[in-house]
C-alpha cells in the first residue's frame, strides 16, 4: 500500500467533515443571513455524522469492492449512524423542545436552562450527507 493511499483512509473523513460543515454554514448562511452562526452544531443538512461515516465506506467499497466482508461492516457501521440520526438523536431534540418549553413557565429555571433542540436530522438531510460522502469517496477514488 502505497504512502498516499495511507494518508487518503484517515484524512477523508475529516475532509468530508469540514465539507459537510463549510456546506451546512452555506445554507444556513442562505437560509438565516446573519443568524447562521446560531444554527452551527448538530442537525441540519448535510448530515455531518453521516458524510463523515459514508465517506470511508463508500472510500472501502470502490477501492476493495462492495463484496468484501470489510465493506460489509462498514455499511453496517453507517446504517447505525444514520438510523441514531434520525431515530434516537431526533427524538433527543423533540425532548429538548418539551423540556425547554417547561423551563420558561418557572422563571427561576428559564435563565438557566436552554437546551439545544437541533439535535437529529430528517431523511433527506441524512441523504445529503449520504450523497456527500458518497461523492467524496468517489473523488478520493479517481485520485488513488
Amino acid at each position: 500500500m502505497n504512502a498516499t493511499i495511507n494518508l487518503l483512509y484517515p484524512a477523508l473523513p475529516f475532509i468530508a467533515w469540514v465539507c459537510s460543515g463549510a456546506l451546512k454554514y452555506l445554507i444556513n448562511r442562505l437560509r438565516f443571513g446573519d443568524q447562521a452562526r446560531e444554527h452551527i452544531g448538530n442537525g441540519g443538512f448535510p448530515s455531518t455524522h453521516t458524510s463523515v461515516i459514508s465517506s470511508i465506506t463508500m472510500l472501502i467499497g470502490f477501492e476493495h469492492g462492495f463484496g468484501t466482508p470489510l465493506f460489509g461492516l462498514a455499511v453496517a457501521i453507517t446504517y447505525v449512524v444514520m438510523i441514531d440520526a434520525v431515530g434516537l438523536r431526533r427524538a433527543v431534540g423533540e425532548s429538548a423542545k418539551w423540556v425547554n418549553r417547561l423551563a420558561q413557565e418557572s422563571t427561576a429555571v428559564a435563565e438557566q436552562v436552554k437546551l439545544r433542540e437541533k439535535q437529529g436530522h430528517t431523511r433527506p438531510e441524512v441523504l445529503g450527507g449520504l450523497a456527500l460522502g458518497t461523492l467524496l469517496a468517489w473523488g478520493a477514488s479517481a485520485v488513488l
